[in-house]
């Protein structure tokens, strides 16, 4: 390893004085913030909200302080078919219901795949891994489809949202360190030839933070009513709905017919394969997370063809990459970070997923898109993010920044070519639990 000598010091000292961006940047940022200094305003003009394809949803939702965007874009999905069955003029599903039933799951999960750690080295990498996650709110769209499936869906009013389910940092805390006292007793008893006794462990620490979460979040509904005005002004009530016969009346069983594709272009995920990632779910006996890895070009054809066919998508993104909030825009061609920091700061999409600077984590509804020759150039997008910021809370992505930030969508499988769809009948190939496609949207 080589030290910084006072020789290095002083020519690095001769270098900076010869960059006179640089030392002008640095009187601006006496009284300004560096990441304010970037936009190109000539890049305004086409980041407007027009778009030739645009399908009208209902106002976006908030997600608040929690990191459940995966679930808000999967239920914003859900509900426009539900206000078509019923003629409703806006509607909104609980998120606190899903929610409660995704942490319960994620807790057995957990507590479950303890036991292929039972007796192996402390430092075990996938051991660590599952430590230091723990469980959190995020999740990936196969997780979505499990919960729906086994536990189906309620009305907001039937399962209201606590302080607790929108602000969940500190839970998540108490939660991660029950699992890892849980997992430190399990592997002490292995240790002490107790085996026999881990299964009452199991329990215990199950019956605590089932009771921990119905404190926190309420206790879901197993019946309700499902009281409405259609746009016509007229009342229905429909009495005693289960979740599960409302979720198959009010959308249909039509959660197995979605698959997710991903762009992922590096060395190790050849394209047209499909892969899943281990230790990687909810729901245990539920969807396996599966995904169909795809060049952007194709990618982008199905996401298309879905939305002419006047069909949202859910896709997931890294928006911590050049986004405005206030404006509502994504596009990395408005910052001119580089020329002003003298930086070179460009990376690949798939040295970006390779070297921790970029991987999914926020999904979110495209609802529209602007086509130039038949060629996507800006893309619409329903957020979870509450409406204060954009454009009422609905965001625009250039077709560029897509390319780069965008990781996954989910089609129709009806939609995928013949030979997407042969690729699609492949087994996976399973990934380490700590690969890039493993991120959860949050």
């Amino acid at each position: 390893m080589k030290p910084i000598t006072f020789e290095t010091l002083n020519q690095l000292n001769q270098s900076y004085e010869k960059k006179p961006v640089q030392k002008a940047l640095s009187r601006v940022l006496v009284n300004n913030e560096l990441h304010t200094l970037f936009t190109k305003l000539e890049t305004i003009p086409k980041t407007q909200f027009r778009f030739s394809k645009e399908i009208k949803t209902m106002p976006v939702t908030w997600q608040k302080q929690s990191g459940r965007c995966w679930l808000f874009a999967g239920l914003n999905l859900l509900r426009e078919r539900i206000a078509a069955t019923y003629g409703l003029k806006t509607f909104e599903l609980s998120q606190n219901y899903q929610a409660y039933y995704d942490k319960l799951e994620k807790i057995n999960y957990f507590i479950e795949a303890m036991d292929d750690f039972l007796d192996v080295d402390p430092d075990d990498r996938t051991l660590q891994h599952l430590l230091k996650t723990g469980i959190q709110d995020g999740g990936q769209w196969d997780m979505f489809v499990s919960l729906v499936e086994k536990y189906g869906i309620v009305p907001k009013e039937a399962m209201e949202e606590t302080k607790s389910s929108s602000g969940t940092r500190f839970k998540n805390q108490i939660i991660n360190v029950r699992l890892r006292k849980y997992a430190a007793d399990a592997r002490a008893l292995k240790a002490q030839g107790k085996t026999d006794a881990i299964e009452g462990l199991k329990q215990t620490a199950l019956d605590e933070l089932h009771t921990f979460l119905s404190t926190n979040f309420g206790t879901p509904p197993s019946t309700f009513d499902f009281e409405y005005v259609d746009k016509e002004d007229v009342y229905h009530i429909k009495k005693n709905l289960t979740p599960k016969a409302f979720y198959l009346e009010a959308v249909g069983d039509i959660l197995k017919d979605y698959v997710s594709i991903i762009n992922a272009p590096t060395k190790d995920k050849p394209y047209m394969k499909t892969y899943t990632v281990g230790y990687l779910g909810n729901v245990i006996g539920g969807r396996e997370i599966k995904y169909l890895n795809l060049p952007m070009a194709d990618l982008k054809a199905l996401v298309v063809k879905q939305l002419l066919d006047h069909e949202l998508v859910w896709f997931g993104s890294d928006v911590a990459r050049y986004g405005d909030r206030t404006r509502g825009v994504w596009d990395d061609q408005s910052y001119d970070i580089e020329e002003m920091t003298g930086l070179d700061l460009f990376m690949t999409k798939s040295d970006e997923l390779d070297y921790a600077q970029s991987a999914m984590n926020h999904a979110m509804v495209i609802t529209g898109v602007n086509l130039d020759d038949d060629q996507p150039n800006r893309w619409k997008i329903q957020n979870s993010w509450g409406d204060a910021n954009g454009n009422k809370g609905y965001y625009l992505a250039t077709d560029t920044w897509f390319d780069k930030y965008v990781y996954q969508a989910v089609i129709h499988i009806d939609r995928l070519t013949p030979e997407q769809r042969a690729a699609w009948d492949q087994p996976p190939v399973v990934l380490k639990p700590w690969d890039p496609m493993g991120s959860l949207a949050k």
